[in-house]
């Protein structure tokens, strides 16, 4: 089972504000206006890997996770690293995480991708998984990379679930985040997971994007059942058709949480939002057809270090800007590293 986390959870956040200002930095171009169109089209069209060193990384508890650096043309090894978490279901070769890494190596940054378990093309060894608010990987990870280089700044990048995961991991530790770790950004990020999940469970939203990110989860299961009988209820998840379903059977019962919503709950970030200490940006958009506007935190109750960024248009994780279809790039990605780079500075 995933220990539980070493601080208390916060109490229950405030009610979510109805509806966050939007600024407007960001623009969408005149093909990419539909928050559906920048959510799907980078996973269909973005599609430029980078050359990844592959670093497999044991944890404590007999498992491991990889890491995945960005090789050649490579900063010093004194250079500030960047370390991005991605989303549901993906990995180093997601579209954002492979642009996350070019932006960082044109600013001078050393890039690393971190993959959660299960997510680097192979399964882990324990009959667990990652979740949306599993931290402890993340803190195993980042005592690994300052323990090898103490004093160089850490600038950390979470997309959807690993902003999630990077942003309740900040708060979880709070001032007492290491001081390599300088700033931190959070794209597209579910602050309410039960929220997201009920969106992604009903309509259209569950037949384009819930049932391609279940598909491959029950798949997992399905694998991992050959070596672990009787780990989860299998012939419920093969039913499970949607993330209601699927974190009652397989979600809560590996991580010791009493159902679905008690895991959405303790999951979520939102309430950690007030206790971090670090240089915060949180990038989102009103138009996130996964992540209701409606939960996006007020920026006027957040602390000092935390700051926010809204639009009115980007979609979940997209952000794209080109006059072109065939010519695209992120606003998110490239604000995300410009934001660490002035904090490095500052």
């Amino acid at each position: 089972m995933t220990p539980k986390p070493a601080v208390a959870a916060p109490a229950p956040a405030r009610t979510p504000s109805r509806g966050a200002v939007a600024t407007d930095v960001f623009r969408p171009p005149w093909w990419a206006t539909n928050g559906h169109v920048q959510t799907i089209w980078g996973p269909l069209f973005r599609s430029d890997p980078l050359p990844l060193r592959r670093e497999r990384l044991p944890t404590p508890d007999g498992d491991f996770v990889d890491l995945d650096w960005l090789d050649g043309d490579r900063p010093a090894d004194d250079a500030p690293r960047l370390l991005v978490l991605h989303g549901l279901e993906g990995s180093s070769r997601s579209h954002y995480v492979s642009g996350l890494l070019r932006a960082g190596r044109a600013a001078g940054w050393r890039g690393v991708a971190f993959n959660f378990r299960s997510c680097s093309g192979e399964l882990n060894r324990l009959p667990r998984f990652y979740h949306s608010g599993e931290t402890g990987d993340l803190a195993w990870v980042i005592r690994t990379l300052v323990a090898r280089g103490p004093g160089i700044p850490i600038g950390a990048v979470g997309v959807s679930l690993g902003g999630n995961v990077l942003l309740k991991w900040l708060g979880e530790v709070g001032p007492e985040a290491p001081p390599e770790v300088r700033g931190a950004v959070g794209i597209s990020v579910p602050f309410d997971v039960g929220a997201a999940a009920r969106v992604l469970d009903r309509g259209l939203r569950r037949r384009v994007y819930a049932e391609n990110f279940l598909k491959t989860m029950r798949s997992k299961v399905l694998e991992k059942e050959r070596r672990y009988r009787g780990f989860v209820d299998v012939e419920a998840t093969r039913r499970a058709r949607t993330f209601a379903r699927y974190d009652r059977v397989v979600t809560a019962p590996l991580n010791g949480f009493r159902d679905e919503v008690d895991y959405w709950t303790r999951a979520s970030s939102g309430p950690y939002l007030a206790r971090i200490r670090r240089p915060t940006l949180l990038v989102a958009s009103l138009d996130d057809p996964i992540v209701p506007g409606r939960t996006l935190p007020d920026p006027g109750r957040l602390p000092p270090d935390v700051r926010t960024e809204f639009t009115a248009r980007g979609g979940h994780a997209g952000f794209l800007e080109g006059r072109w279809p065939w010519r695209t790039s992120s606003w998110a990605e490239r604000r995300a590293v410009t934001f660490l780079t002035s904090v490095l500075r500052g």
